[in-house]
């Protein structure tokens, strides 16, 4: 599979209320992301994955929308929009759009109608059920804590939420609904969007009532007629958001023959670092060993069919350096260390915002500083399942999404250069020393990270290649080393990565270390 611009593309994620302010009211806003262009530029991205800035009553940070086809104020307005992607196009940047069509906020128009009564039109555009013997319709459980259902007394029903009470889900076995979304994402294309992210879009063929979350029968069916209806006709990046992607599915969404999505997220890596069968808070050390198996066997399994994704954060997710590095003592090298082993692997790389300074976690024993709803409602609910406070902190120093949204690091300035008002969020104070412009300095002063990242990924290639080359008594093996061990010290890694180093444990480990 080859031949496609995102196949040679790099994607920069930006979450607008953390990226730049340019008005000083403590949150970033999108004049504030067109104020740093040029320095993406710089950078060489060619893409930007845009976190919603749609109109949202924020329960959930933009993820609970209330109309898809205006601006969130506070980020600015549609002409603030069509400025932005005049001017990325002027850089040959495209701008990918995140979809939220797995659910809305409860402040969204369909919603307001749906709860008037039970025949209004809207109504079916949600999932409602009748409770059973004064209880839920069933023991579902939300993703952020708590049941699924919620009661609403207007109607004397229940309707479906797998986030927040605040998110209603989305029914899509209504054909009115599925329309009205193609409608709204035609909007977006024709403006000139590169694309879309699809949030958590394995949800949308769920079917509660035979507890039926990921991957309902119907999903693939609804994806194809969205391909359809929407952009299959058009060159555009298409990407789904699936948490319990399997290699099997995941061909099932990238094969073009099937005319769905050009890739998706899976999180097998990422999950590793918890528990069998529980929580991502219930904490687990990483085995360098299943992430080396892991990652090998993506990288097997979608070299022919499929395309792969190559990540470590997102605005999900903590920050790698301090969830599997060292973000004390050898930050910069567990850094370049992480980042050497993803832009050495097949795929299309996505970089979070701050990743490419190096940004770490934010680290507080106040639970009032993690304001993420997600981490909220698992503190409630955890306290009062008598978990340590002790215990329950340092999970979330860990893992809370919060640890990613923490305002950009552009100086050693007041606030971290991200505002001179006050920050919507606290600025890790780490930022008098990890910010962009000290990595500038640094670049301009010939000590740029990407040469040494270079330099050091070709030399742990070669050198672990070789190596296997003197130890190993298989003469075709050996052969194959010696070959791809010089081509490495030359500059060419692929040979001694994908045909040596990622076969072997050892090897593998070295070149990593």
């Amino acid at each position: 599979m080859t031949g496609k611009w995102w196949q040679s593309s790099v994607v920069y994620q930006i979450y607008p209320r953390s990226f730049y302010d340019s008005n000083n009211d403590g949150i970033g806003d999108i004049q504030g992301i067109i104020s740093k262009l040029d320095y993406l530029s710089y950078l060489g991205i060619d893409v930007i994955w845009l976190s919603p800035v749609y109109s949202s009553p924020n329960a959930d940070n933009g993820y609970d929308i209330s109309d898809y086809q205006n601006i969130m104020s506070e980020f600015g307005t549609m002409n603030d929009m069509d400025e932005l992607l005049k001017k990325c196009e002027e850089r040959n940047i495209k701008v990918i759009m995140d979809l939220v069509v797995n659910h809305t906020s409860d402040e969204h128009p369909w919603f307001i109608e749906a709860k008037k009564s039970k025949d209004n039109p809207y109504r079916d555009f949600y999932i409602w059920r009748d409770g059973k013997d004064g209880h839920e319709p069933n023991d579902l459980a939300s993703n952020f804590g708590g049941s699924a259902w919620e009661f609403d007394e207007s109607t004397n029903q229940y309707y479906l939420h797998f986030y927040s009470v605040k998110q209603p889900d989305l029914n899509w076995e209504n054909e009115n609904l599925r329309n009205e979304i193609y409608k709204m994402m035609n909007f977006w294309i024709d403006k000139g969007i590169g694309g879309f992210r699809m949030d958590v879009i394995d949800l949308i063929g769920k079917e509660p009532d035979n507890k039926i979350k990921e991957n309902g029968p119907n999903l693939h069916k609804y994806i194809q007629e969205m391909n359809k209806n929407t952009f299959g006709n058009k060159d555009l990046l298409t990407v789904g958001e699936t948490w319990e992607a399997s290699c099997d599915n995941a061909k099932l969404y990238c094969d073009p023959k099937r005319n769905e999505l050009s890739m998706i997220f899976q999180f097998e890596q990422i999950q590793l670092d918890k528990q069998k069968n529980k929580s991502r808070w219930d904490l687990e050390k990483l085995d360098l060993v299943e992430l080396k198996e892991v990652l090998s066997k993506w990288q097997t399994e979608l070299d022919e069919v499929g395309w792969n994704i190559l990540f470590w954060n997102n605005h999900d997710l903590p920050r790698i350096v301090s969830r599997w590095g060292n973000d004390k003592d050898y930050r910069k090298e567990s850094a370049k260390m992480l980042a050497t082993l993803l832009h050495g692997m097949k795929g299309t790389p996505y970089i979070y915002q701050g990743e490419e300074i190096g940004m770490t976690n934010f680290y507080s024993d106040n639970i009032d500083d993690y304001p993420d709803i997600e981490t909220q409602n698992i503190y409630n609910e955890r306290i009062s399942k008598n978990y340590s406070n002790e215990e329950l902190m340092h999970s979330i120093q860990m893992k809370a999404r919060d640890n990613a949204r923490t305002p950009m690091q552009w100086s050693d300035s007041i606030n971290g250069g991200f505002t001179k008002g006050t920050p919507w969020m606290k600025v890790n104070p780490n930022y008098t020393f990890i910010n962009v412009e000290d990595s500038i300095k640094l670049i301009a002063q010939g000590g740029s990270f990407l040469f040494a990242i270079a330099a050091c990924n070709n030399v742990a290639q070669g050198g672990a290649t070789l190596c296997t080359m003197m130890l190993t008594k298989d003469k075709k093996l050996k052969s194959t080393a010696a070959s791809s061990g010089i081509s490495a010290l030359l500059g060419i890694t692929e040979p001694a990565m994908f045909g040596v180093n990622l076969k072997l444990k050892f090897p593998f480990y070295a070149a990593m270390i």
